[in-house]
């Protein structure tokens, strides 16, 4: 059974989850470290270079903590009863509430991890050359 909903039909048998897998959680904090450790390889050196990639740093961890953070309040807090997390496969099969409509959780993974590993391993690759000229 099918529902008409902002001129696409979408299918009743698919969990909607509103919140995104822990997995996708761990893996944006991976890519957040794999973008700082590039950064520090490739381009440390001089003592004003280490302060800059040192601040850097800061606004990184920043970036992760304040959401993880946030995130741990919002989970001890919430007044429902928590539910049982899924399992990631299971997680990926269903769809993601964007606000404006549902989409394949596996499609809203890959928009949310695209650019920030595009960003990881573009530094990774300026880390590889920088490396490689010096």
């Amino acid at each position: 059974m099918t529902v008409p909903r902002h001129d696409q039909h979408i299918s009743q048998n698919r969990q909607v989850s509103r919140g995104l897998h822990r997995w996708v959680y761990f893996a944006m904090v991976g890519l957040a470290v794999c973008y700082a450790l590039s950064a520090w390889v490739g381009f440390a050196g001089s003592d004003y270079d280490n302060y800059l990639l040192f601040v850097v740093t800061g606004f990184i961890v920043m970036s992760v903590a304040l959401p993880a953070i946030a995130g741990r309040v919002w989970r001890h807090h919430r007044i429902n009863a928590p539910g049982r997390t899924k399992a990631f496969p299971d997680w990926m099969a269903g769809e993601f509430d964007t606000g404006d409509r549902p989409v394949k959780a596996s499609t809203a993974t890959i928009e949310i991890l695209l650019p920030l590993a595009a960003v990881a391993f573009g530094m990774m690759a300026f880390a590889i050359l920088a490396m490689v000229e010096s």
